[in-house]
């Protein structure tokens, strides 16, 4: 019954953290923030640092609870703040998450994985728990290159013998190349869309 309800309780926070990003998504629509750059550098310089701090915690959050894929997030950072601030806040933002991620499941463990995630999912990654050292190779791979599920993985990772120190170092050594990749493909991608509709 506990399961069920922490099942509940994940899926409706996901569900409102999709409906508050769609809403946010329309309201920058019709500013014109999204169809106008110049419009979007105005209202970026109008917040100030606040701006760049509301959007670290937005990704540190979607860590913890994933709202929307990780690649949209890091899209966003580098068109709302720019290549070089855009990846300062993503990088700080989802280390801390993931940092986050590993603690709560090092406290709650395996339950509360099988309340967040399919247990398709579960089983697909399981194999890589059974030893210590080859979970390190296999996570910091994952988490090098931008093609597994990682927020998932931090989770998975909380609940293996991974100590504290290679976790951090993992993360923080890791995550600026899929940050990277992400955001300078997705913002190729972003370009390309947005010239062929103009």
């Amino acid at each position: 019954m506990k399961g069920n309800q922490t099942r509940l309780a994940v899926r409706l926070i996901s569900l409102a953290g999709w409906v508050i990003c769609l809403a946010l998504g329309l309201w920058g629509w019709k500013l014109g923030i999204f169809t106008s750059q110049e419009k979007l550098e105005t209202f970026i310089a109008g917040l100030g640092l606040a701006g760049g701090l509301a959007f670290t915690a937005f990704q540190m959050v979607q860590v913890v609870v994933p709202v929307i894929p990780g690649g949209l997030s890091c899209l966003a950072g580098v068109l709302l703040f720019g290549p070089m601030m855009g990846f300062v806040y993503n990088y700080v933002g989802i280390c801390i998450g993931s940092l986050l991620a590993f603690a709560i499941a090092r406290i709650y463990g395996k339950p509360l994985l099988q309340a967040m995630f399919p247990q398709k999912l579960l089983e697909k990654y399981q194999s890589w728990t059974q030893e210590k050292d080859r979970f390190a190779r296999w996570f910091a791979l994952a988490i090098f290159f931008p093609v597994a599920p990682d927020d998932f993985l931090c989770y998975l990772a909380g609940t293996t013998e991974l100590s504290w120190q290679k976790m951090t170092a993992i993360i923080l050594l890791g995550k600026p190349c899929s940050i990277a990749l992400y955001s300078l493909g997705l913002t190729v991608l972003w370009r390309h869309a947005a010239g062929l509709l103009a």
